[in-house]
């Protein structure tokens, strides 16, 4: 990736995956399905039970695809989790980065430049940016509207948020929730100029929470600090 500055575009999984992280969800709307499905409170309620964990860990895989410039990119790496409001999302391919917020401050560390941008979570994830869909499932209710569309797959629920509060960065998303377990397997975001980012989480254990410690960054000594734009 190219390097990320505080004044001009940021590289694509940077943008990416903070439109990724903002999701929280909120109130509900008419379903477009048959009736006979599950209520949407009912699915919540099983996402919102499986969810209430201390923490968890899962691998994702990431497409980011570009509308107006017919570009799609991959990446990958690890997701670790811990309520309230941690996270930490460690790109592998194709260029390791590591992006982490204690629910209050927010780092992104870039190894291969020695690079650290710092930030408020806040600024970039609160207000239905923010993670509180994964670190603290129960903000599920407070910041979408819900509807239960169609699933192309038999075994999974499809959910589509449309926020309340709508931004350039984020008009919608969706959700893939397996209906057995209520595990959530993919998050679809999109964007107002049509560009989407599709995040597949797999091998997801609620055995070990994180450790505290993986929330915290210590700026490594020599490299170069930058502040993030709110």
């Amino acid at each position: 990736m190219d390097s990320l500055r505080t004044d001009g575009p940021k590289p694509i999984f940077m943008v990416m995956a903070m439109m990724m992280l903002a999701i929280a969800c909120g109130l509900t709307r008419p379903s477009s399905v048959a009736a006979g499905d599950p209520t949407i409170d009912t699915i919540i309620a099983g996402v919102e039970a499986r969810y209430n964990v201390p923490g968890f860990t899962a691998d994702f895989e990431q497409e980011s695809i570009l509308k107006a410039m017919a570009v799609t990119d991959t990446a990958s790496g690890r997701l670790m989790v811990r309520q309230p409001g941690k996270m930490r999302w460690e790109y592998v391919v194709p260029d390791p980065q590591t992006i982490i917020t204690d629910g209050k401050k927010l780092w992104v560390y870039r190894p291969q430049e020695n690079q650290v941008l710092v930030g408020k979570a806040p600024s970039f994830f609160g207000e239905g940016k923010g993670a509180g869909f994964l670190s603290n499932i129960k903000t599920i209710r407070k910041s979408f509207q819900l509807s239960l569309e169609p699933a192309t797959n038999p075994n999974r629920y499809r959910l589509k948020l449309l926020p309340n509060k709508s931004s350039v960065e984020l008009m919608a998303v969706e959700l893939g929730i397996v209906k057995k377990t209520y595990d959530l397997v993919r998050i679809t975001t999109f964007n107002v100029y049509g560009d989407e980012t599709r995040i597949e989480l797999k091998n997801v254990s609620f055995d070990n929470p994180p450790p505290e410690g993986l929330f915290r960054f210590d700026v490594p000594e020599g490299a170069d600090v930058l502040q993030m734009n709110p």
